[in-house]
């Protein structure tokens, strides 16, 4: 049988033809521009008492902008162009592209200047992207037959929820915005867990045959996997439903444990000649830190609470989400997958602020300091990202289709 046709031929590369062919290009570029911008904003929103003109509190700002905004824009442009690989069927492309990105938007304008808006308005123009992608990606995958992808309609369900759930408390109908919050960034990570459970020790394996022949593969898939996955699914409800409490402490040690353990089988520490590959061990090692630190933390009060969970949020998903942007990028524009200097310097910049702000805490009379150089760093890591691969997500692929 002829190859799959994953992109329709373009009969120009004008800006548009190239930016709309594939849902990574605009969806990873908003993506890294709103994180580069909405973190300091953030940060003078919660720490300087700046005025923004939204009607959400700093405390819920801050996480609805990076799980909701930013984070859903991540997961748009990964599922848009993973799941044409899942399914065989041809991706969303062109004018349909075009809408979903506008929803997204028109998201962040709502939230952004939503003090001055009626908040039911305010709401269902920031809803209205969450659903209409929940919609595209359960008819690709229900149309597809591809049943194993389900949990990703589940994800994007959640993902929806805790949207809802904020702006059930910006329209004061219910105290629900630090729950949403915790349930978006808990989706967050558990598909961390996912999907960077499949891609990591896969793309080690093919890198290691390729390299090193004859090196110890990764582990294949197994109890220990199904048992990390599973712990860190109940760790991440416990925390969501009863957070700062013993049982779900000892769950997030537990998960915490297992994901590390999981994470040492997949041959991570022969991956330091590639940056491109290490940095996504390097992401999930951030995932099982951040849940043994929350877990830990219950019991020893060491540190403030927010400092664990940012090891979850900006050392995770901030790493997790840079890895990938910057493999599937080269990768389906037709570029080497090889980190050059300006990608290693993302993905320095990226771990030394996660570190910065978990440690931010114990640096005393310098805190605002740490706090304000760790967010400065992470917005250069997004930034950097937006510069160095602003032509690859808007021209055409380097070389034809495969």
């Amino acid at each position: 049988m002829p190859p799959i046709p994953r992109y329709r031929a373009q009969e120009s590369h004008t800006f548009l033809t190239s930016f709309l062919s594939a849902g990574f290009r605009p969806f990873f570029l908003s993506a890294a521009l709103w994180a580069a911008v909405a973190l300091p904003l953030s940060i003078a929103y919660f720490e300087m008492a700046a005025d923004l003109p939204t009607r959400f509190s700093p405390s819920i700002w801050h996480p609805h902008e990076m799980a909701f905004g930013f984070g859903g824009a991540v997961v748009a442009g990964f599922l848009l162009t993973a799941i044409p690989n899942w399914t065989g069927r041809m991706p969303l492309q062109g004018a349909p592209l075009a809408g979903l990105v506008a929803l997204w938007f028109l998201g962040r304008i709502a939230v952004f200047f939503s003090a001055s808006a009626p908040a039911p308005l305010v709401a269902a123009l920031d809803l209205a992207f969450p659903a209409s992608f929940l919609l595209v990606v359960a008819r690709e995958i229900v149309t597809g037959r591809n049943w194993r992808n389900l949990p990703m309609v589940a994800a994007l369900a959640f993902l929806f929820v805790g949207n809802m759930l904020t702006h059930l408390d910006a329209m004061n109908l219910a105290a629900t915005g630090v729950l949403g919050s915790r349930v978006g960034v808990a989706t967050l990570a558990m598909l961390v867990a996912l999907i960077g459970g499949r891609i990591t020790p896969s793309f080690t394996r093919n890198w290691l045959a390729k390299t090193l022949p004859g090196a110890v593969e990764p582990a294949p898939f197994g109890a220990l996997d199904r048992f990390a996955l599973a712990t860190t699914l109940l760790a991440l409800i416990a925390w969501v439903t009863f957070p700062d409490t013993r049982p779900t402490a000892i769950l997030q040690i537990i998960a915490g444990a297992a994901l590390f353990a999981r994470l040492m089988r997949w041959r991570g520490a022969s991956t330091g000649a590639e940056p491109l590959l290490f940095v996504l061990h390097l992401g999930y090692g951030w995932l099982a830190l951040g849940l043994l630190l929350m877990g830990a933390n219950e019991f020893l009060s060491v540190t403030d609470p927010t400092a664990p969970l940012h090891a979850l949020t900006a050392g995770a998903i901030g790493t997790m989400t840079l890895a990938v942007m910057t493999r599937a990028t080269r990768g389906h524009t037709g570029r080497a997958l090889i980190a050059d200097r300006g990608t290693v310097a993302i993905f320095v910049a990226v771990t030394l602020a996660a570190a910065l702000r978990v440690g931010a805490p114990f640096t005393g009379e310098y805190y605002f300091v740490s706090l304000a150089v760790a967010a400065g760093l992470w917005s250069l890591a997004y930034a950097l990202f937006a510069l160095l691969y602003f032509g690859m997500l808007t021209g055409p692929r380097a070389r034809p289709d495969a």
